[in-house]
C-alpha cells in the first residue's frame, strides 16, 4: 500500500480538496489518516506510483521518495517558497499559485503528450499524440496537441506550471509588458547559453554609465544581438531595476546586476532540474492579444485556466507604470483597452460585465466540448460596495452551456485588503 505525505505547508482546506482532486483526476483509490496529512493509495501499482511522483502538486512523498516537485522547488533563489525557478521575475500583482495551478492542470486532466481527459471529470474521449520538446514558434502549432489556454496570462504562472508538466500552453494578455514577464520566464532555458555570452558587456555598459537612458540600453541589445529571446531576457532586467527604483528607491545599478546575476542562476536552476528529472517542456507561445476576440479556431483547446483582471479595485497599469513607459509604450492607450478600467460608478462595473461576458463567449467558442474552463475569481469591494462578480460569472457561464462541476472556497492574502477571498470555479462545456 502506497503511502503519500503531504507537504508541511498544506494548511488550508481548499489545498486539501485540490491534492484529493488530483488523486481522483488519477483515479487513485485513497483513504487519509486521522492527521490529514498522510494518504493511502488503496489501488496499488507501479504505474500510480510513478504518475503520483511526476505530476502531483500537493505531495512531498510516496513511500519515502520524494515527489518531482518536492525537487522542482528546491530550485529557489528567492526566500518565497512560491517563487521558484523563473516564477519570482518581475513583482505582479495578484499573482497565481504556482502549486494550485499544477494541481488544476492535474484536476482536469490535461496530461502531457496525449488528449487524455481525466475520468473523475467524466470525460470519455482518449486521443494520443507526441509531446514536442522544443518551443514552436506559432499557436496552431501548439493545438496539434494537448494545449491548454491563459487569455489573460498575466505574469506567466499558468504557462511556467504548463511547460513543466509538458503541456503546450497558448497566452495572451493586452500588456506588452505581462507578455515578456511570460516569454523570459519560459523561453531563456533555451538560450541559457547566448544570454551568458552577452552577460559581460551589458553589465560593464550599465555600471559604466554608458547606457543610461533607456533609449539607448535598448539600441545597445539591438547591436549586441538578433535574438528576440535574449533580448527579453535583458528588456526585462532593466525593468526589474526600473521597478525596484521606483517601488523601493533601490539603487539602478546595484539593482540590475543583482537582478541579472539572479535571473540567470534561476534559468540555470530550470535547465539542471529539466535534466535531472528528465522533463519534456510543453511548447509554450505567449502573444499581446485581446480575450474579448480570440484568434483562435472554434473548438481548437483542450483546456482553460484563467483568472480575470480584478481591475475595477485594483490598477494594473498604473501599478506597472514605469515600466510600460520605459518600454516606450503610450499608457493612456493600454488603459483604454483593459477590462475593468474603463468608466466611472455603476457606469465602470456594467462595462466590465459587459466585457466579461464577450471574453467567456470566446472562451467557450474556442473550447473543446466536454473539455474543462477554470476561473480564479472573487468578489472585489469598489467604492465600499461589493461587487458579486462570483455569482455573475457563475450564472453567464451556465446560460453559454457550462456545467458548474466544483466551487472551491480559497482565502487570499495581499491584495491590500480589496479581496478576502476567491473562487475556483471548475466548468464543463456540455452543449
Amino acid at each position: 500500500m502506497h503511502r503519500l505525505t503531504l507537504f508541511d505547508n498544506v494548511q488550508f482546506i481548499y489545498e486539501l480538496q485540490l491534492a484529493e482532486l488530483e488523486l481522483q483526476s488519477f483515479g487513485v483509490d485513497f483513504q487519509i489518516d486521522n492527521s490529514f496529512r498522510d494518504f493511502q493509495v488503496l489501488n496499488n501499482s507501479d504505474e500510480i506510483k510513478d504518475l503520483i511522483k511526476r505530476r502531483t502538486a500537493y505531495f512531498k512523498m510516496v513511500d519515502g521518495e520524494p515527489t518531482d516537485y518536492y525537487q522542482i522547488i528546491q530550485k529557489n533563489q528567492t526566500r518565497s517558497v512560491n517563487q521558484y525557478l523563473t516564477h519570482w521575475i518581475y513583482p505582479y500583482k495578484g499573482k497565481f499559485h504556482p502549486q494550485m495551478i499544477r494541481s488544476l492542470l492535474n484536476t482536469i486532466g490535461v496530461k502531457e503528450g496525449d488528449r487524455a481527459l481525466s475520468t473523475h471529470l467524466g470525460a470519455n474521449e482518449q486521443d494520443k499524440s507526441a509531446t514536442v520538446s522544443q518551443p514552436l514558434s506559432n499557436s496552431e502549432k501548439c493545438l496539434q496537441h494537448t494545449t491548454i489556454l491563459d487569455p489573460f496570462s498575466g505574469s506567466g504562472t499558468t504557462a511556467l506550471e504548463s511547460q513543466l508538466l509538458g503541456i503546450n500552453f497558448i497566452g495572451i494578455d493586452i500588456s506588452p509588458l505581462c507578455v515578456i514577464q511570460g516569454k523570459v520566464k519560459t523561453e531563456s532555458i533555451y538560450v541559457i547559453d547566448e544570454i551568458e555570452k552577452l552577460k559581460n558587456e551589458v553589465l560593464a555598459s550599465v555600471v559604466g554609465g554608458l547606457v543610461k537612458t533607456d533609449e539607448n540600453y535598448y539600441k545597445l541589445l539591438d547591436t549586441l544581438t538578433k535574438d528576440e529571446k535574449v533580448k527579453n531576457f535583458y528588456i526585462l532586467a532593466r525593468l526589474l531595476a526600473v521597478s525596484d527604483k521606483s517601488r523601493r528607491n533601490r539603487d539602478f545599478v546595484n539593482s540590475f546586476v543583482k537582478n541579472v546575476n539572479l535571473m540567470l542562476a534561476s534559468v540555470k536552476d530550470y535547465l539542471q532540474i529539466k535534466g535531472k528529472l528528465n522533463l519534456k517542456l510543453g511548447n509554450i507561445n505567449i502573444e499581446v492579444g485581446d480575450a474579448r476576440n480570440i484568434k483562435l479556431q472554434d473548438n481548437s483547446v483542450d483546456g482553460i485556466i484563467t483568472s480575470p483582471p480584478y481591475s475595477i479595485a485594483l490598477d494594473y497599469v498604473q501599478n506597472d507604470i514605469h515600466s510600460l513607459i520605459d518600454l516606450g509604450y503610450d499608457v493612456s492607450k493600454i488603459r483604454n483597452s483593459v477590462i475593468g478600467v474603463r468608466g466611472n460608478g455603476r457606469n465602470k462595473i456594467d462595462l466590465y460585465n459587459e466585457d466579461m461576458k464577450q471574453v467567456y463567449k470566446e472562451m467557450y467558442r474556442v473550447l473543446k466540448p466536454d473539455r474543462y474552463a477554470v476561473i480564479v475569481i472573487g468578489n472585489a469591494v469598489y467604492q465600499g460596495q461589493e461587487i458579486k462578480t462570483v455569482e455573475f460569472t457563475i450564472e453567464y457561464m451556465e446560460h453559454l452551456g457550462f456545467e458548474l462541476v466544483h466551487n472551491i472556497n480559497k482565502i487570499i492574502f495581499g491584495l491590500y485588503n480589496v479581496m478576502k477571498k476567491e473562487n475556483v470555479l471548475i466548468f464543463r462545456k456540455i452543449k
